[in-house]
């Protein structure tokens, strides 16, 4: 039943994605300017979420499964990473969140160069 509500959830978190997409903004300087509002409220919404959850420890897990591992998920996984390294600067684990960061970052840049020069 998780992977049905997880599902559901990342449809609605995609499709979201998808028509912000459309909005017809264009900045001259090229500035991805889309994504990186769709980054900054996903990570606001999955640490609403996380918060919540840790305030009332009641609440749902499918609910939980729903919000942050669909929606979010689906609308971006760069909410997971910024809750992720939240996490470790919240457990006193600073090396480890730089540490994550820093090659979160450059190894996916990294990769996305070598995949472009795979297919050239």
């Amino acid at each position: 039943m998780n992977v049905i509500i997880v599902g559901i959830g990342g449809f609605i978190g995609a499709v979201l994605r998808y028509l912000i997409g459309l909005i017809p903004l264009k900045q001259a300087s090229g500035f991805p300017i889309k994504t990186m509002c769709i980054n900054i409220i996903g990570s606001f919404v999955i640490g609403l979420v996380a918060a919540y959850s840790i305030k009332h420890s009641e609440s749902k897990e499918s609910l939980q499964l729903f919000l942050k591992v669909g929606i979010c998920g689906g609308f971006t996984t760069f909410s997971s990473f910024a809750l992720e390294t939240m996490n470790l600067l919240d457990n006193g684990n600073t090396f480890t969140a730089i540490l994550y960061t820093s090659l979160s970052v450059i190894c996916g840049v990294v990769a996305v160069y070598l995949a472009e020069l795979l297919v050239r």
